[in-house]
């Protein structure tokens, strides 16, 4: 494996590592406070152009099996930050 794919593989599983345990923070906190939409929609931007750009070179290798795990990753996180929205909202509305 040359030492490029090699990074990028360990790119990708060092980020992968990172989302369960924003997802377990996300879920528990039942806040969207200390939230940001956008950036993890850039960080979901960036992880489909990674994998669309293995699809597109034929470039099947040990990344782009890790870029597909962490794009369900981080779209649970976007999914846990709309329903921690509305418990937000909730919230606000009894106060």
């Amino acid at each position: 494996m040359p030492l490029a794919e090699l990074l990028e593989t360990l790119m990708i599983i060092s980020f992968g590592i990172s989302w369960p345990l924003n997802i377990l923070k996300s879920y528990r906190s039942r806040t969207t406070k200390g939230k940001s939409l956008p950036f993890t929609l850039f960080i979901l931007f960036g992880y489909i152009c990674g994998i669309i750009s293995k699809i597109m070179t034929q470039s099947f290798n040990l990344a782009f099996w890790f870029y597909i795990p962490n794009i369900l990753m981080v779209s649970i996180d976007v999914c846990l930050y709309f329903r921690n929205l509305r418990l937000d909202r909730a919230a606000e509305a009894k106060r």
